[in-house]
């Protein structure tokens, strides 16, 4: 892999994309080359999504040489192969050198960022739709701009992205759409769509012919009469050789597949597509990590990595004593509940590797379901699963569970089924941003009636956690942090937890703090350090937001002056709130003090701790905040004892 020259200075010299347009065709191979050495070496420092944007850098550069942002607009679906179209559009800098870091670029597009940014993204499937919405919004107010949805093999696999298919022919006669196929999602695809794009692979004799057809007829006499009456003889023509394209069945004009690294070729096409009268498919074939051996022979893991070697593609290796991943001790407590009984089975949605669903996946793959980046099917799978005598572990990252929601609802939660659903990703994603974090779980789930909704404070308790929602014979949530968890043992035999109770940690006569999950360390550490302050704090470990323990926050709440509740989530609906209806509810009286993340999208950043300085939760902030309103409450205790 060739390493940055810092010489080189085609790059360098591109400062928007008018200038790409600039550069000589046969300049366009070393532009490629160093971009791949750009993005190679600013993952290599923040991590990111190495290989998708690796194999979109003759696609991307196509594009800016063939239309022109921000008049043009472009939506990428996901947007994580969104870097060289940074590197194009004059974020070249050392923005980019930070890139999802504080200070630095996102790592998805958004639209607060660049005008070249016509649509943010950070969930798949969502490109298509938005295009088709600018496509006929361009057509009602009668102008002229183009109109590009850049879509992976992988999307298609989501509901919403057929939905918008199915109306593209009846809303626009203009739309461009890129299929981007490089045969992976973030797992290996699964399911027919799949078999159907390397079906279309494997048979390019019709692509070949329709245009030679078209060529053919233009240059005999009479032209264009002649294409319109061929037109018939053209599609007997295609049937014979290749059943009919099923985007063509939508009414839109399938070309390919065509190779996604030729630049002459790909400009070609896009031309074709820019000047075609009906909505067009390009069909795109490009290999993820192209230009960098390591990421193409390890496609999953460089999907979206952490810091590595760029020499030997390797990660730094995890210091001895380091405490297991969360994600991992969901998956190896599921295998040997699972060993246990055949009736427990777990389903993702092309997440097998990020959730931990691996570890069941190699063990137990009879009892294994891995449906696509599809939730809201992976969701309403699992609800019939669980109607006939199965009991579902549905593993999703918090902020993707989000987009199925009416599933939880309508077709799990109504009909209480017996469905587990595992929310690793709670709290900050930092590096991410806003897209990913998932701070709105506990609001979006404790208005649901009937469901357990549960966090814990270290990786033994997420065992006992997941013993408890198999033993619940209803809908229940665990929501659990990214990464490593606290070093806490882990029993050979987790146990269940008695629904609803939470576990006192301490005692104090002044404070009670009631934390839950990830916070539940941070809030040991406040009760400390108010100590020093002579203020006695208790703790409580409230484990669960649904049904909280109310026993016990009753007495919490008689027996000292400010209760303080912590979260790693929104302030609004959470576990704070929950705190607050249910002392309203009993007609009890006291000081509430909610430490939470505020109102707000939390946007990308170095590290959590980075996030939480910048957003008044650091410990220090945190301290600071409590005792003000104590010292607040002491003092008008105090004024009330003299008068």
């Amino acid at each position: 892999m060739p390493m940055r020259n810092e010489t080189m200075s085609l790059l360098d010299r591109i400062h928007s994309p008018a200038d790409v347009k600039h550069l000589a065709p046969e300049e366009l191979p070393l532009l490629a080359q160093e971009i791949r050495t750009r993005v190679i070496e600013a993952t290599a420092r923040n991590g990111g999504h190495v290989g998708p944007n690796l194999g979109v850098v003759e696609l991307t550069i196509g594009l800016h040489r063939v239309f022109n942002t921000p008049k043009d607009r472009f939506c990428f679906d996901v947007a994580h192969q969104g870097y060289i179209h940074k590197l194009l559009t004059g974020r070249n800098d050392e923005r980019f050198e930070r890139i999802r870091l504080s200070d630095g670029l996102s790592g998805f597009l958004s639209r607060a960022e660049s005008e070249h940014d016509a649509f943010g993204a950070g969930h798949a499937g969502t490109a298509l739709s938005a295009a088709l919405g600018m496509a006929c919004a361009r057509d009602q107010r009668g102008s002229d701009e183009h109109v590009v949805a850049l879509c992976g093999d992988a999307a298609f696999t989501c509901g919403i992205t057929m939905e918008a298919l199915n109306n593209v022919a009846s809303s626009t006669k203009r739309l461009i759409i890129i299929l981007n196929d490089n045969k992976w999602s973030i797992a290996k695809n699964v399911g027919a769509l799949s078999r159907y794009f390397n079906e279309l692979i494997t048979t390019p004799a019709y692509n070949r012919l329709n245009d030679d057809i078209e060529r053919f007829l233009k240059k005999m006499p009479g032209g264009n009469a002649i294409v319109r009456l061929g037109a018939k003889w053209k599609q007997e023509t295609k049937d014979f050789f290749v059943s009919s394209s099923i985007f063509e069945q939508y009414g839109i004009r399938y070309i390919g597949p065509i190779d996604g690294h030729d630049h002459k070729q790909v400009e070609h096409y896009l031309e074709f597509a820019k000047n075609a009268e009906q909505p067009v498919i390009l069909h795109v074939l490009t290999e993820k990590g192209r230009g960098y051996d390591v990421a193409i022979k390890n496609p999953e893991r460089f999907h979206g990595a952490s810091p590595f070697d760029i020499e030997t593609g390797k990660g730094a290796p995890a210091a001895p004593g380091t405490p297991p991943k969360y994600q991992d001790v969901m998956g190896e407590t599921l295998l040997k509940l699972a060993r246990e009984d055949a009736n427990i089975v777990g389903i993702t949605a092309a997440m097998p590797a990020g959730t931990g669903l691996n570890i069941l996946e190699d063990a137990l793959p009879n009892q294994f379901f891995d449906v696509g980046i599809a939730e809201e099917h992976a969701v309403l799978f699992a609800a019939g699963m669980a109607t006939s005598g199965f009991h579902p572990v549905c593993a999703i990252y918090s902020t993707f569970l989000q987009r199925a929601y009416d599933q939880i609802i309508h077709d799990v939660a109504l009909q209480n089924l017996p469905v587990l659903f595992c929310m690793d990703r709670a709290g900050l994603s930092p590096n991410d941003g806003a897209t990913h974090h998932g701070l709105f779980d506990l609001a979006y789930l404790r208005c649901v009636p009937d469901v357990v909704v549960m966090a814990p404070a270290d990786e033994d308790e997420l065992a006992d956690m997941m013993a408890t929602g198999l033993a619940f014979q209803g809908p229940a949530f665990i929501r659990y942090p990214r990464g490593n968890a606290i070093g806490t043992p882990i029993k050979e035999r987790p146990k269940t937890l008695e629904i609803g109770q939470a576990k006192r940690l301490q005692t104090g006569r002044h404070i009670d703090i009631w934390a839950i999950g990830a916070m539940v360390a941070d809030a040991e550490k406040l009760a400390a350090r108010l100590s020093e302050h002579g203020i006695e704090a208790g703790v409580v470990n409230a484990r669960f937001v649904k049904p909280i323990d109310t026993q016990l926050l009753r007495k919490s709440a008689e027996l000292v002056d400010l209760i303080v509740t912590m979260e790693d989530h929104v302030i609004t609906g959470g576990m704070g709130t929950a705190v607050m209806e249910a002392l309203q509810e009993a007609d009890i009286h006291c000081a509430i003090q909610r430490i939470g993340w505020p109102d707000a999208f939390i946007e990308h950043g170095s590290s959590v701790a980075k996030l939480r300085e910048e957003n008044d939760l650091s410990a220090e902030a945190i301290l600071e905040t409590v005792l003000a309103r104590f010292q607040k409450l002491d003092a008008r205790k105090q004024s009330e004892v003299r008068n």
